[in-house]
């Protein structure tokens, strides 16, 4: 969200009503809280990217397509589940892979360091309890990024 505003974006972002102050700091210019129902109602006008993070009911992601103007892209990090496309109308599915660039690593901790990009860090935890992490992301409990200490 952060890259996306700074780089002149107009930021559509999805969020809980617990998350919805913190999304608006980080740039969002609007946002639709997905927890109140379908998803792709809630936007009322066409996107030219859709850029989906997490895991989603392959029916809703599917109906996200829908959401972007002609020659547009849905985009996906999410790579168990291919991310739709709709060609017809010249709408792109994309998948990204993550891979290690030092050097785009490195302009990230700069924008940090100058504090362009903020990073919100909920809590720390040691690596013990990494099972109970995962348990509490399931059921949607942790608020800002976990920093997972090994050897702590």
């Amino acid at each position: 969200m952060q890259l996306a505003a700074a780089a002149g974006a107009h930021v559509v972002a999805t969020a809980s009503p617990r998350s919805r102050d913190a999304v608006l700091a980080a740039g969002a210019a609007e946002v639709v809280d997905h927890t109140a129902g379908d998803l792709a109602a809630a936007v009322a006008e066409p996107v030219d990217l859709v850029l989906n993070l997490a895991p989603l009911e392959p029916d809703a992601f599917a109906a996200l397509a829908g959401l972007v103007r002609d020659g547009g892209a849905v985009v996906s990090t999410t790579v168990w589940m291919p991310a739709p496309a709709d060609e017809a109308r010249g709408v792109r599915g994309v998948d990204v892979y993550v891979r290690s660039d030092a050097a785009q690593l490195a302009e990230l901790v700069a924008r940090v360091d100058r504090g362009e990009l903020r990073v919100a860090v909920g809590e720390r935890v040691p690596l013990a309890q990494l099972a109970d992490v995962h348990a509490r992301a399931t059921r949607g409990e942790l608020a800002g990024k976990v920093v997972v200490e090994v050897g702590s």
